[in-house]
């Protein structure tokens, strides 16, 4: 398991809700990687939340999430990556998040702005930049009970049967979800230990 494998979170995985709640979920003690982000990304989540998504956060919802995050992983902030910016090449909006992922020696940010992250422009630095949905699938790959646990933890908090919390995560990573209903087979209630 690589537990302690630092992994820089976009804003536009962190501001997707359902998507972000299983991210966290996988970060948290039996933790499959390190989550990492930038004030930077925060705030542009704070952004996304409150003015951007098809039901907006309130002000002050928006700022308990960031409270409880900051709170929650506070080892998650990148600091002393405004210098790296100006030597940043990919794409101007989202050279932050790269300059963020350099600062912290992270080998992978996920991202659904793939193109904002040229892999010509990644490779010299020994970085990758992959799609929610692969490095979820990667993550089952490498420990499919941890996975299914947070999945059913999700439903648990919820009330909610896992196939409907893999209905909501179908929206934003469908691949993913498709292949934990497959996996799940005839016998959903098998993988509900956490």
């Amino acid at each position: 398991m690589h537990s302690d494998f630092p992994v820089i979170l976009d804003a536009c995985v962190l501001a997707t809700g359902a998507l972000c709640d299983l991210y966290l979920r996988l970060a948290e003690p039996p933790r499959l990687y390190i989550p990492m982000w930038s004030s930077e990304i925060l705030a542009e989540v704070h952004r996304t939340q409150t003015t951007k998504l098809k039901r907006p956060y309130t002000k002050e919802l928006a700022d308990y999430w960031q409270s409880e995050v900051t709170n929650t992983f506070p080892e998650a902030v990148v600091t002393g990556w405004e210098d790296l910016v100006v030597a940043m090449k990919n794409h101007e909006k989202d050279r932050h998040v790269l300059a963020a992922a350099v600062k912290a020696r992270s080998d992978l940010i996920v991202t659904f702005n793939l193109k904002h992250f040229p892999p010509s422009i990644l490779k010299p630095l020994g970085i990758n930049a992959v799609h929610p949905q692969d490095y979820l699938l990667t993550l089952w790959s490498m420990n499919p009970g941890v996975v299914m646990g947070k999945i059913a933890a999700i439903a648990r908090d919820e009330k909610i049967e896992i196939q409907d919390v893999l209905i909501r995560l179908g929206k934003s990573v469908p691949l993913f979800s498709s292949h934990i209903m497959q996996a799940m087979g005839d016998h959903p209630g098998e993988s509900d230990s956490n």
